[in-house]
């Protein structure tokens, strides 16, 4: 599985995330997507092997001419820049304007007493979830890459529990397991990537976009486990200061075999997701072979 990993982390250091926390708090956002377009999207296309993976999936995922998918290479990744302000942005406590679509659906299973899922990917800017997806009768606990940089782990816990979210890092000694089983014990909510590998992990194969790809099997196994409600999200972003949020509901069949009800689960998701990738092609931040699945 060594090609699906990804350990990635936020580009920087606690102290440039500190003062570009500092100066977004009274800067207009389009001054930065400016000056990275010009000057910083440039200079990591040259030194970035994400080039080649994005032209990749541009070229040969969606069937784009050479001219077409080397220009959306550029756009992808101004796109990611964009999306990785944003999330400065909100840490420094700018708001963004949200388009709610399906989000009667996280309202309907909050109010009942059973947990649920949320399952989530790489594309859009899922953090923002959290200014419309709020719970007043259970938590939320978001399931995160337990390696990033100290200086997004504090901040995304500081805008976190001002919303009744708190984070479950993923670890090595799958100790994570234990606290999202008493978050589904308490019946709350749990929110999963559902498109990144961390070490050996068991995955599950679909079709997605034309191609075979593998997915974690993690959260659907423990939806199935457990015969629970799972729900689709995604945030795309709209304009520069515009977001909007999709939440669709995802069937199986409860009653069917558990390896049945994991692989009807997954390709509800990869339907959802794949519906949300050819809407927003430029939106997908998965800088790798997604698609390679050769050491799986």
């Amino acid at each position: 599985m060594a090609a699906h990993q990804w350990a990635g982390t936020t580009f920087g250091n606690g102290w440039m995330h500190k003062h570009l926390i500092r100066f977004l708090r009274f800067t207009d956002l389009r001054i930065l997507y400016v000056f990275s377009a010009v000057f910083i999207i440039p200079v990591c296309l040259v030194l970035n092997r994400s080039r080649h993976t994005s032209y990749v999936y541009f070229r040969e995922i969606l069937g784009y001419k050479r001219l077409k998918a080397a220009w959306n290479v550029y756009v992808n990744h101004y796109r990611f820049a964009q999306i990785v302000i944003d999330k400065f942005a909100m840490y420094a406590g700018r708001k963004f304007s949200i388009v709610e679509e399906g989000t009667e659906n996280f309202q309907r299973l909050s109010d009942a007493p059973e947990g649920f899922l949320l399952l989530s990917s790489h594309i859009g800017n899922y953090e923002i979830a959290g200014y419309s997806l709020k719970s007043e009768n259970k938590e939320i606990h978001a399931v995160v890459y337990g390696f990033e940089k100290e200086s997004v782990m504090k901040n995304r816990d500081s805008m976190f529990s001002k919303t009744n979210i708190s984070m479950i890092c993923l670890r090595e000694d799958m100790g994570h397991l234990f606290e999202i089983d008493n978050a589904l014990c308490n019946g709350d909510i749990v929110s999963f990537p559902t498109d990144r590998f961390m070490g050996q992990a068991k995955s599950l194969e679909c079709n997605f976009l034309g191609r075979s790809a593998r997915f974690p099997q993690g959260p659907f196994s423990v939806a199935t486990m457990r015969g629970l409600d799972v729900l689709a999200v995604n945030v795309m972003k709209e304009k520069w200061d515009t977001y909007h949020v999709y939440v669709t509901p995802l069937c199986y069949d409860k009653g069917a075999g558990r390896k049945v009800q994991m692989q009807q689960l997954l390709q509800a998701y990869v339907a959802e997701l794949e519906k949300r990738v050819l809407q927003y092609p430029a939106q997908w931040f998965n800088f790798y072979d997604f698609w390679n699945n050769g050491n799986c």
